[in-house]
């Protein structure tokens, strides 16, 4: 690991241009190529690790994100890499989700039926109230609550973006919400696969407990593939359900802004795109039969993807801010991270 922290600072800081210095957005390709090949170097070093005697249980997803936390946290993310990990992370990712909607028809997408709908959208209304409720009475500021409830429970670092658009918090409360949902994402990323046997959950049950419970999209696709396929399809549709849901509670957290305040308030909740992509993805693969060569392709290109998006995820996990705020958020996005996982573990035992 240490040689590929050598190689990772030795990259041209010049390959930047200079907005990106500034702090401004830019996809340039120059300016993305230190972050991805940091990415790719750790998406190797996940590979490779399956073929150690212990780790070939784990799927290179969740190597992956071990891996790039471990990097971060203890020899540091280069700056001129953060560029090219922000693209792994959001586009390079999402892409890879719309491709994995190759590996779904609308026959499975309506295996998890009306029930696992509604069990959905229950655990994201329940948890969503419960982590508000809880963090007006442990003294947690409003906004910030906000922000860790939406990332609980509706798509983690996506939903806390999209949310502060109305709730218009500090910097630091949105880099601490994100923290805190990637911390307690991974865990439950990490274990609730190891955890099936043991509630016996079949995979059919794991993979709407994984896509009703885990904060991620990301996460959620490495914990419900770890525990089998049918289980990772569901999850993945699972979750995708989720986020649809993203746009009316933003919505609605606008009207609430707007009626507390007497300026204007610009609630456009914005739709994930490569929800509506995987959508049609699905649709199309379900109407045209596509050739097993290409979607063995498919289906290597995009665990492949799926695992340098982790990798990024990993990279961007900051331990330390997690001190900024004090313990009351953390234990607040800990008591969330524990209500979504019991409450959605009873719906699906004894209602799903």
């Amino acid at each position: 690991m240490s040689s590929v922290s050598h190689f990772a600072n030795d990259i041209p800081k010049s390959a930047f241009p200079a907005d990106v210095a500034q702090g401004r957005k830019s996809l340039s390709w120059n300016g993305i190529v230190p972050g991805i090949v940091l990415v790719t170097m750790i998406t190797a070093v996940a590979f490779s690790a399956r073929n150690v005697s212990g780790f070939a249980l784990f799927s290179p997803m969740i190597l992956a994100v071990v891996a790039g936390m471990i990097y971060s946290n203890v020899l540091g993310t280069p700056v001129h890499a953060k560029a090219g990990i922000a693209f792994s992370q959001k586009r390079l990712l999402r892409f890879a989700i719309v491709l994995l909607g190759f590996q779904l028809t609308l026959g499975q997408v309506v295996s998890i039926g009306a029930g696992g709908v509604g069990i959905v959208a229950a655990t994201l209304g329940a948890t969503f109230v419960f982590t508000i409720t809880l963090g007006r009475l442990i003294g947690v500021d409003a906004k910030l609550a906000q922000l860790i409830a939406a990332g609980t429970s509706i798509c983690g670092a996506s939903a806390i973006v999209a949310t502060n658009i109305v709730t218009d918090a500090r910097d630091e409360d949105v880099t601490y919400a994100v923290a805190s949902i990637t911390l307690f994402g991974t865990v439950a990323m990490l274990g609730f696969p190891l955890m099936a046997p043991m509630l016996g959950l079949d995979q059919h049950a794991f993979g709407l407990w994984a896509g009703a419970s885990i904060h991620e999209v990301a996460q959620v696709i490495g914990a419900g593939f770890q525990n089998g396929t049918q289980s990772g399809e569901i999850a993945t549709v699972a979750k995708l359900t989720r986020v649809a849901m993203l746009a009316p509670m933003v919505v609605a957290l606008g009207l609430m802004a707007r009626g507390r305040s007497s300026s204007e308030v610009a609630a456009r909740p914005p739709m994930p795109w490569f929800v509506a992509a995987f959508v049609a993805v699905v649709a199309l693969n379900s109407l045209v039969t596509v050739p097993t060569e290409v979607k063995s392709a498919m289906a290597l290109a995009t665990t492949i993807m799926l695992t340098m998006g982790l990798a990024a995820m990993g990279l961007q996990a900051d331990i330390s801010q997690l001190r900024s705020r004090g313990l009351r958020p953390l234990a607040l996005a800990f008591s969330a991270f524990l209500f979504i996982g019991c409450f959605s573990l009873m719906l699906v035992k004894f209602v799903g």
